[in-house]
């Protein structure tokens, strides 16, 4: 055999998948569609390419999951979390879980540009931290992880000359994402001086959504992992009846069982991997945290406007902080009641009205299963507004959306009563 045959038998079936994969991406067709299986395992998967993708999630939110926006504390799958109590209780809605460890309001906002056709005149519950609102903003290796270009071209395919856009366009530029890609960091930077895209532009855009989306319905369904197994064994422990009463008494044994090991009423397996040698170490270490000021506040804007533009009904959830930990760590829990003034005062003065603050619950036993997180009772009483809310998944809004919210001095207002009840944030100017 002469060496050229040799040479092709081995590059040649490399050449031919390459052809193959080219073709597949570059075809018109959409040739993917999900079984049942695969959305229920994505559903509660918190796997990054779900998150970052649009097949599944378009998918699964046009039937009857509804999306539950929120991050780390998504991942605390007790019997009481609700993918649990949907399952075992086979309510007529099921969690869709959209964030994860360090997903924060400018990460969500650009998931939502791949599905905002799901989302019009539905439900969503969105769960928001006060520790978002560091004086940095969003991190940007967070942005970065969970950055999507499929969503970026989703967004730039039906962007407008807006306050909105034009401000998420800079933000974008502000993280390293927004500059890894020439093309579209051009783009970007049109858009935020407010300039229309040309035709070539929307052209590119076009072929790139085309590639983009079927990378997309090739590989999104790929390692789902094994949540969906966490649900099953939990939902085991629950109570025959889905009486409150019922799951208090389950939920308070479970806390119970699982804080032993310490007095700070942590679960024994997070305190023994997060905590356990450390504790002396972190004493009043919080003392000078502050969210009060924060870019952040304005990229929650983003979300709200996303929301408005949707005419999405939103049951917005303020958790609580760990009571003794705050307390141990000298964080100031005034400074975190003013955070949420200001986080409250920005949803209802635009008509967000659907409010479930359980930030003064912290102190509860077995309410938070760590330092900031949910836990067994605290996701019962979340639950005891969930459940009335998506009762039926369609709702009416009527909101209001004031520009002011993407200004500096909103980001850096002491949140003080005065200071939020100026005429000027009831004002779009």
């Amino acid at each position: 055999m002469s060496a050229s045959k040799r040479l092709w038998l081995i590059i040649g079936p490399v050449i031919a998948a390459f052809v193959i994969l080219v073709a597949l991406l570059l075809s018109p067709i959409n040739f993917a569609s999900n079984s049942k299986s695969v959305e229920r395992k994505a559903a509660v998967s918190l796997a990054p390419q779900v998150f970052k993708g649009r097949q599944i999630k378009k998918q699964a939110l046009a039937g009857d999951y509804v999306p539950f926006f929120g991050s780390s504390e998504l991942a605390r799958m007790d019997p009481m979390h609700p993918s649990v109590l949907a399952e075992r209780y086979d309510r007529n809605y099921r969690p869709f879980l959209l964030g994860s460890r360090g997903t924060q309001s400018l990460t969500q906002y650009y998931t939502m540009q791949t599905i905002s056709t799901q989302m019009k005149h539905r439900k969503a519950v969105f769960i928001i931290s006060p520790q978002w609102f560091v004086a940095q903003g969003t991190r940007k290796d967070a942005f970065s992880f969970y950055y999507s270009r499929l969503q970026t071209v989703d967004w730039l395919q039906q962007v407008q000359d807006t306050k909105m856009n034009r401000y998420a366009a800079k933000r974008l530029l502000m993280m390293p994402s927004g500059h890894s890609d020439h093309a579209i960091a051009a783009m970007l930077r049109k858009v935020a001086k407010g300039q229309a895209l040309s035709n070539y532009n929307r052209l590119e855009l076009s072929v790139r959504a085309l590639i983009l989306s079927h990378e997309d319905q090739l590989f999104s369904d790929y390692q789902l992992g094994h949540n969906v197994n966490k649900v099953e064994k939990a939902a085991k422990q629950l109570p025959d009846s889905q009486s409150y009463a019922a799951l208090d008494k389950t939920a308070t044994k479970l806390g119970k069982e699982h804080t032993t090991n310490n007095n700070l009423g942590i679960d024994n397996g997070f305190y023994n991997t997060r905590l356990k040698g450390h504790v002396a170490d972190l004493k009043g270490e919080q003392k000078t945290f502050d969210y009060r000021k924060s870019p952040e506040y304005s990229d929650f804007q983003l979300v709200l406007s996303q929301f408005a533009k949707t005419h999405t009904d939103v049951l917005f959830v303020l958790p609580p902080i760990n009571e003794k930990w705050a307390k141990y760590t000298g964080l100031d829990m005034n400074m975190v009641d003013q955070t949420n003034a200001k986080i409250k005062q920005q949803l209802t003065s635009q008509g967000f009205n659907n409010i479930d603050d359980l930030s003064h619950d912290g102190g509860q036993p077995y309410f938070m299963q760590d330092t900031i997180h949910l836990g067994w009772r605290g996701w019962l009483a979340m639950d005891k507004k969930v459940k009335p809310f998506l009762a039926t998944k369609k709702g009416s809004t009527n909101y209001h959306i004031n520009n002011n919210f993407y200004s500096n001095d909103w980001q850096q207002l002491a949140p003080t009563d005065q200071n939020l009840a100026q005429p000027k944030w009831n004002e779009n100017k």
